[in-house]
């Protein structure tokens, strides 16, 4: 049995799960969310939890068994308290803005960028240098701050690009600095 797969799902109070055949329905006060279960897993509501159970022994049955049981615990925090990714923009006259629904972001390119949410994303713009992506769905909250942080990756030589909150750029040295330190 699957060390993660074994453990039970709390429910958020507002959370509301059904099961009708194979299709797992969540809903809770910042969305629904709806995802297939797999021929070879049990899902079993409870009073204030959800289990989901493995009805297969091979290995492969004990992989999807800790992989549902991920996706469904991601489903109930997504519509209890969503997911969120905040991207960073770090150059000289480097900035974002909201206009409607979609963001522009003017990025050192002859044109601003502009990105249309798909549906269940949002994003907002805090002092034109970050971006906050949120929505319920981690999986596509994640690959929209990618898509959008793949418009201009950081370099290494002057760290300017667009780049996760936190993250740490590694930076290398020049060719200045290279001849400098290597003629010794």
């Amino acid at each position: 049995m699957s060390r993660i797969g074994r453990l039970p799902i709390a429910l958020p109070q507002g959370v509301e799960v059904k099961i009708e055949g194979t299709t797992l329905t969540i809903k809770g006060p910042k969305g629904t969310m709806q995802k297939e279960i797999p021929y070879n897993i049990e899902v079993i509501k409870e009073e204030k939890s959800l289990v989901v159970k493995n009805k297969g022994t091979s290995r492969r049955d004990k992989c999807f068994h800790g992989l549902f049981r991920s996706l469904a615990a991601n489903m109930v925090t997504g519509v209890s308290k969503g997911f969120e990714r905040v991207l960073e923009l770090s150059g000289v006259g480097y900035r974002a803005a909201k206009a409607g629904s979609k963001l522009s972001i003017q990025i050192g390119f002859s044109h601003p960028v502009e990105i249309e949410p798909p549906k269940g994303v949002n994003f907002d713009v805090e002092g034109q240098v970050r971006i906050k992506v949120s929505g319920v769905d981690k999986e596509l909250v994640g690959l929209i701050a990618s898509q959008i942080k793949e418009i201009r990756p950081v370099e290494p030589y002057k760290g300017k690009g667009i780049l996760y909150q936190g993250e740490k750029v590694r930076r290398k040295a020049g060719k200045a600095a290279a001849k400098a330190g290597g003629a010794g």
